[in-house]
């Protein structure tokens, strides 16, 4: 609930400051008081609204559920306007959207031609909180539908993604094992093209080199002379037979080396090299292109499983589609009973509300959350976008008595900007019957010209003038006989009205 609103500096109020209680709050007061203006600032300060005011507060009672915002046991949402507006919750800056998005969980201002109560899954609740009332089967029939719908969804869409595999399945198997083939064709081996690349580079210089190890082999014809000439000079020649001997084994590997390059055929080489390197420019590299190839061949024997995966989910699909049809009719056979008694609940709310009988059809759609039923609403054969503003409101007035009968929770806040404007005194009567209904499960704020209602107040706010300031009075019991009689009769207020309104006053306060 709103436990306290504050206001400052908006159009002809200066500052007030209201503490609210539960159950039904009225406002009252002479047109052009700013009735309209304080709720729309009540608004503002939950984000549902706009308006030029320096500052809207609202102490609420509400739970947060929003990632970021500290929820405290009492938490104040605030609109603050200087040269532009901000949007506080527990003084965290909020954009608009966000604070609204928050506050609708809990308000609703039924000024406005919101369609969500005629909503098919609010419908489908009410009915099934009825039927609950009175048997428990329905609670458990529910939840078995809903969580075999929602494993039933489940295997339909991953049906629904084999099929669609299905259906290119032989173009990719084709690409997939094309693409394994064209890779084993070349059958590449890791470090195979540096290999290559070596052979390449070895083969470009090969008669050059094994002409110079040809000139180079002319100096071992002259190494016996050395010997001698190191001999005769009693130096010790071991030093150059090793060396001798180690230029000797260098070029005999080198020679044999390059001789061997003689089997190769250098076009091959380039061919391999030339095939390679297109391997490495499509994949990467070769470990890429072999890694690939596994993959490729992974994918294939999925393919080549896909028919047994198909199987099974279709075998799976068709029991819980079953099972699914089978709750789902048990659902609608137990809402088609209680539906007749959903109709004349809610033709007796409309009756009381001085409209005419709702016509009410549940037909057959497809398997949702909620069943596989949906509810319409008409008012005298006309559908609901075209029966007036009035008739639109008292409708919902209905709607929502009827789920407040079974409710258990506090249902929120309820705007309400002079519904009961044009009605007659009886019809007045009957629109405050209802809300005062709803006043056990909602707390109500509702402008009112009419003295039926207004009688119903759980508290009374006298919306006033003062030169060009408005102010905003509770009203005490005596005080409350007064503003009724003053609706009654005018400014010029009888003793006839004043009586009248006490008897209403003390009539109405008792009976409900």
């Amino acid at each position: 609930m709103i436990e306290r609103f504050y206001l400052k500096d908006y159009l002809s109020f200066d500052e007030i400051e209201l503490n609210f209680n539960s159950g039904l709050v009225v406002f009252t007061g002479p047109s052009g008081s700013g009735k309209s203006i304080l709720i729309n600032a009540i608004l503002t300060s939950l984000g549902s609204s706009s308006c030029d005011a320096s500052l809207c507060e609202s102490r609420v009672t509400w739970d947060i559920d929003d990632v970021g915002i500290i929820n405290d046991d009492v938490n104040i949402f605030k609109h603050i306007k200087k040269e532009k507006s901000r949007y506080l919750i527990n003084n965290q800056s909020v954009s608009k959207k966000s604070m609204q998005t928050i506050a609708s969980n809990y308000l609703r201002h039924l000024s406005l031609k919101d369609f969500s109560d005629f909503e098919n899954e609010n419908l489908l609740d009410i009915l099934d909180t009825q039927i609950a009332s009175k048997s428990k089967k329905i609670i458990t029939l529910k939840k078995r539908y809903q969580n075999s719908f929602i494993e039933y969804k489940k295997v339909k869409t991953e049906l629904k993604e084999v099929q669609e595999k299905e259906k290119k399945i032989v173009e990719l198997k084709e690409f997939t094992a094309f693409e394994i083939k064209k890779i084993e064709d070349i059958n590449p081996l890791l470090t195979e093209d540096e290999e290559l690349l070596l052979i390449k580079k070895e083969l470009s210089k090969k008669e050059k080199v094994l002409e110079s190890i040809n000139l180079a082999n002319a100096i071992f014809n002259y190494e016996h002379h050395s010997i001698s000439a190191l001999d005769s000079l009693d130096v010790d020649y071991a030093f150059f037979s090793d060396a001798m001997n180690e230029l000797r084994a260098t070029l005999d590997s080198a020679e044999e080396r390059f001789s061997a390059l003689d089997d190769i055929d250098i076009e091959n080489v380039l061919n391999r090299i030339e095939e390679l390197s297109g391997i490495k420019k499509r994949y990467g590299s070769i470990e890429e292109a072999l890694a690939y190839k596994e993959q490729k061949k992974l994918e294939l024997i999925e393919y080549e499983n896909i028919a047994i995966e198909k199987g099974d989910l279709e075998k799976r699909y068709k029991e819980l589609f079953s099972k699914v049809k089978e709750l789902g009719a048990e659902l609608t056979h137990i809402r088609t009973i209680e539906l007749k008694h959903f109709t004349q609940k809610l033709n007796s709310y409309l009756k009381e509300l001085y409209l005419r009988d709702a016509q009410i059809e549940m037909k057959q759609i497809e398997y949702e959350y909620f069943g596989k039923d949906e509810i319409s609403i008409t008012l005298n054969n006309t559908k609901l976008q075209k029966i007036s503003t009035g008739e639109f409101n008292r409708l919902r007035l209905a709607i929502l008595a009827l789920k407040s009968e079974n409710m258990k929770q506090d249902g929120g806040v309820l705007m309400l900007d002079e519904i009961d404007a044009n009605l007659s005194g009886e019809e007045s009567m009957s629109v405050a019957k209802v809300l005062r209904q709803l006043s056990k499960h909602f707390q109500i704020f509702v402008i009112s010209h009419q003295p039926q209602l207004t009688s119903m107040g759980d508290q009374h706010f006298l919306v006033y003038k003062k030169g060009d300031n408005s102010f905003v009075k509770k009203l005490s019991s005596s005080e409350k006989i007064d503003e009724i009689a003053r609706i009654i009769s005018g400014d010029s207020v009888s003793l006839e009205a004043k009586e009248f309104a006490k008897e209403l006053l003390e009539v109405n306060q008792k009976r409900y």
